[in-house]
């Protein structure tokens, strides 16, 4: 009896010893797996950190715009638009056609001024032109006019294009004898014309077709209109 009452309190310590070996053995396992998993979380953050901050060394770092910010580039030259720029001796071609008629005592002879875009980009004219035209002879003093009774106001000229100017003036003396109608105080080949904020340029003074004119001018009255298309 004895013998069985042992036997049964022997068992009964080996089972309660293997309950607690067990017990031991899954705390070890569950703070393994903690360890293993705090270890985890502590590595994947150093390595973060370690990245960001070798980034921000290099100056690769990147960031989305924000909301409503356009990435669009702006730098000078990127875009296009802006004003014209002035028409000038360095963009423009000028061309003096003298009038193809005689005045009249009620009409004036009717000279034309035109200027052309000659670049790849539109011009503008604004403010007032001058023209002045000197004797060949140096007979007389020089006459000058300008547009600033009327030619202020912006033209703009596209490349290739032109715009042109009306001269009001007298190339007949009405008061001399018929064979000096046609003999004015001031024949010129050429004279000067001055865009606005530009400087002077001489042109030669042409007919219609384009061969050599004189501007004859009998008076000192000379109107310079303003410059349309």
């Amino acid at each position: 009896m004895r013998t069985h009452l042992r036997t049964a309190s022997t068992a009964a310590a080996l089972v309660l010893a293997a309950l607690s070996l067990t017990a031991c053995g899954g705390d070890t396992d569950k703070a393994d797996k903690a360890g293993g998993t705090s270890s985890s979380a502590s590595a994947s953050a150093s390595a973060t950190a370690s990245a960001s901050a070798s980034a921000s060394a290099s100056g690769s770092v990147s960031k989305a715009p924000a909301k409503g910010t356009s990435t669009k580039d702006t730098s000078t030259g990127g875009g296009t638009g802006g004003a014209a720029s002035a028409c000038t001796t360095k963009n423009t071609s000028v061309t003096f056609i003298a009038s193809a008629h005689h005045a009249g005592e009620q009409e004036p002879a009717a000279a034309t001024v035109k200027v052309t875009n000659t670049s790849k980009a539109t011009c503008t004219l604004v403010g007032a032109s001058t023209l002045v035209a000197k004797d060949d002879q140096g007979k007389a003093e020089p006459i000058s006019a300008d547009t600033s009774a009327n030619g202020t106001d912006a033209v703009d000229i596209k490349p290739g294009a032109s715009a042109q100017a009306t001269v009001l003036y007298a190339d007949l003396n009405f008061e001399g004898s018929a064979s000096a109608r046609e003999v004015c105080a001031i024949q010129a080949s050429t004279v000067e014309i001055a865009l606005p904020d530009d400087e002077g340029r001489t042109v030669k003074v042409t007919k219609a077709d384009g061969s050599a004119g004189t501007f004859n001018v009998c008076g000192p009255d000379v109107k310079f209109d303003g410059f349309g298309k």
